[in-house]
């Protein structure tokens, strides 16, 4: 289940990374883009490529299992 996860993750970032650095006019990014650019203004495609990034390292460690993505509660 990890590996679906972590795979799932990595493609989004991959959309995130290469949307933002290529400033697409695809309609979902221009809706995501338009409600972050309240908070980062004209900044809002580094702070994707950014976030990409950090998204695409995350969703490679849960897909190797470095990451768990829930906890067992011990009783």
């Amino acid at each position: 289940m990890y590996l679906l996860w972590g795979f799932l993750m990595t493609i989004a970032g991959l959309f995130m990374l290469i949307c933002g650095r290529f400033y697409h006019d695809f309609v979902v990014y221009q809706l995501i883009a338009a409600r972050s650019r309240i908070l980062w203004g004209d900044n809002v495609h580094y702070f994707y490529q950014i976030s990409g990034a950090m998204v695409i390292i995350f969703g490679v460690l849960v897909a190797f299992g470095y990451i768990s993505t829930s906890k067992k509660l011990k009783n």
